[in-house]
């Protein structure tokens, strides 16, 4: 039985840098390139055109930028299709809006061919990619600058449910969860899905920058967040 393939866009507005994208991806068996974009504009298009699982979007590009188009393709598909942001900078304020945003990761463009089609197949599966070697210094850098208060969303929450909370900050999966508070992960997955309602989030990323910003979390807190590259999705 053949392996499902993972649909892709790729978008970015230096055509050699696309080009060597879309280059690398093709050569994978299980991925496939559905269009080229160069810039959020033409990027969101392509999206709700082709219904890709994952984008690979620049952050910085002329006219609509990476996070603008990050922001429309999440609203429009539902958070169904992946959004990856590239970056040259590895503390970049865009970057930490796009995670906001719902973005499901980012990578640096210089990071190895290998490590790419990796984040590809991991958000594809239903992750959240995190780049290990700057996780921990973007969290340290944004997350009290992005302080916020919500103080009575957070108090709508169970006992359980900010334990659970708690844990995806640390970068437990479900099944870490469910081994480290007793649970099964079907129940895991329940309280996930009604802190998610509660907190009027869509994904798992911002579950943990919620975590960080609202002060639930500290960086020097975050365990196996700074760590790991995946934050197992729901």
């Amino acid at each position: 039985m053949d392996a499902p393939v993972t649909n892709v866009v790729v978008a970015d507005d230096q055509a050699m840098i696309r080009g060597g994208l879309v280059a690398l991806l093709s050569a994978e068996p299980d991925l496939r390139v559905l269009a080229e974009a160069e810039d959020g504009q033409a990027a969101v298009a392509a999206v709700k055109r082709r219904r890709p699982d994952v984008v690979l979007m620049d952050v910085r590009m002329p006219g609509t930028d990476g996070i603008a188009a990050a922001r429309e393709i999440i609203t429009a598909t539902g958070a169904q299709t992946s959004v990856i942001m590239l970056t040259v900078h590895d503390l970049d304020e865009y970057v930490y809006a796009a995670l906001r945003a719902g973005a499901s990761g980012f990578l640096l463009k210089d990071a190895p061919p290998e490590e790419l089609v990796k984040a590809v197949r991991t958000v594809a599966s239903g992750n959240a990619l995190l780049a290990p070697s700057v996780t921990r210094r973007l969290l340290q850098r944004f997350a009290a600058l992005g302080m916020r208060d919500c103080s009575s969303e957070l108090a709508a929450l169970t006992d359980r449910e900010r334990d659970v909370l708690l844990q995806v900050a640390r970068g437990g999966s479900n099944a870490d969860i469910a081994r480290n508070l007793g649970l099964a992960e079907l129940t895991v997955k329940s309280h996930l899905y009604h802190v998610m309602q509660k907190l009027h989030l869509s994904s798992r990323t911002q579950l943990v920058i919620t975590a960080y910003e609202t002060g639930l979390v500290s960086p020097g807190q975050a365990g196996s967040v700074g760590e790991t590259a995946a934050v197992h999705d729901h």
